[in-house]
């Protein structure tokens, strides 16, 4: 019987880091679930958007100038104070949630979704809660995942060009075919550029903030993404593609690493928060939400619970219970996921007796992170299922295909084929 080698799981371990971006329906729920719940947000609050972040605000124009002058934070509403310029970045903001929610070159909208939700969160800081903090950091780690490989527009472009490929007898897209340009790659091309300009136009007139990361990060991801499709445009089978490739897995599975590291956090402080207080200790923390009106959107849902004293006391431990023993049950799957569907259930709660939906939305999406791939492709096939019905119905049946071809996430990366932004 042969003995294994020294290292060889080790081995096994990198190449499995460096070979392939983890998690793909994962990040897929992330991107959807985040982008969705921002654009619900936008939508709700269009009547009041000059009052929370425009023209309007109480927190003025010159308020929010002295503050970002002090802490360097990025906001594209402090270049002007004209109304134009608010709705224009508003209305960039609400485009950019919904191509990023359908998967349209998810590299570039997510980019630009992180600089709308950064604008209008730094320009009013106190006007957030807990989902909007959550929301702040998960928009910024999108933007280093290939969350576009399954369930989006990108992953469907890359099907029809993979179909195509098959169906040239042997002559490859990838192998050059005379030039020839895949799908999407001109509406790519437009948009790296377009971005470019923007990119330079904001850092030559200093609009990037004070802080050294943005910058950095803005012209990284939009040098290699030119470099992303040089090399596939020109070399697809050499050994720089390879090395691309391996580094856009890596900040992939590390930032994936980062979101569940982010999400084991905010439920153990708050959990062992929770802990300290006294109303929390005695069971009764519950109660006290219930009965302010702020947080009663259904009264009489509210005061029924309210007025179970074992109801309160159950649900105020379970809280604390779940919050603080879900770190230690990520090593234990089958732990995991009854927490996990338990979390999940209190949040729906928190969105239906406090009123709170944005901030369940967003914690909800953010615990998707560990839901189980199994259910996750299980889902999609009962959504494209679910598709096909309704088309069926209104006599529209779209082409079929596979379940497989449904699910398939494409090889070489967000979008699967040389896109410019992809």
């Amino acid at each position: 019987m042969s003995t294994p080698r020294p290292g060889s799981g080790l081995a096994r371990g990198i190449q499995r880091v460096t070979a392939s971006a983890l998690g793909p329906y994962q990040s897929a729920v992330i991107r959807i679930g985040f982008s969705a719940t921002y654009l619900l947000f936008l939508l709700r609050e269009i009547p009041h958007r000059h009052e929370m972040y425009g023209p309007d605000a109480p927190w003025r124009w010159d308020l929010a100038q002295q503050l970002i002058s002090g802490n360097q934070a990025f906001t594209a509403l402090m270049w002007s104070d004209s109304a134009l310029w608010f709705e224009i970045v508003y209305v960039l903001t609400l485009l950019s949630a919904a191509l990023l929610m359908v998967g349209w070159h998810t590299r570039a909208t997510s980019v630009l979704f992180m600089a709308g939700v950064l604008s209008l969160q730094n320009r009013s800081i106190f006007m957030g809660d807990g989902g909007d903090n959550v929301i702040h950091l998960m928009v910024i780690y999108l933007v280093l995942t290939r969350c576009g490989q399954v369930w989006s527009l990108d992953a469907r472009r890359a099907r029809r060009a993979r179909r195509a490929r098959r169906a040239e007898a042997g002559v490859t897209v990838e192998e050059g075919a005379g030039g020839r340009r895949v799908p999407g790659e001109p509406a790519g091309i437009l948009l790296w550029v377009a971005l470019g300009a923007a990119l330079l136009g904001a850092t030559v007139a200093g609009g990037l903030g004070g802080t050294v990361w943005l910058p950095v990060l803005l012209w990284a991801l939009w040098i290699g993404q030119g470099a992303w499709w040089a090399v596939n445009r020109k070399a697809p089978r050499s050994e720089l593609r390879t090395l691309l490739d391996v580094i856009a897995n890596l900040a992939h599975n590390a930032t994936l690493f980062v979101i569940m590291a982010e999400v084991c956090l905010i439920y153990a402080t708050a959990g062992w928060y929770k802990i300290q207080g006294s109303r929390w200790q005695d069971g009764t923390a519950l109660y006290y939400p219930l009965k302010l009106d702020y947080f009663t959107p259904w009264p009489a849902l509210s005061d029924l619970l309210a007025s179970s004293g074992v109801m309160v006391m159950v649900l105020s431990y379970a809280t604390v219970i779940v919050q603080v023993a879900f770190p230690f049950t990520l090593f234990n799957r089958r732990v995991k996921n009854v927490l996990l569907c338990a979390m999940i259930c209190e949040h729906a709660g928190i969105a239906l007796l406090l009123g709170l939906p944005f901030f369940s939305m967003a914690m909800i999406a953010a615990d998707a992170v560990f839901l189980p791939t199994v259910f996750l492709v299980w889902l999609g096939g009962r959504v494209a299922l679910g598709r096909r019905l309704l088309f069926r119905r209104r006599g529209k049946v779209p082409a079929q295909r596979g379940a497989a071809d449904d699910l398939e996430a494409p090889p070489g990366g967000v979008g699967g084929s040389h896109t410019l932004v992809g």
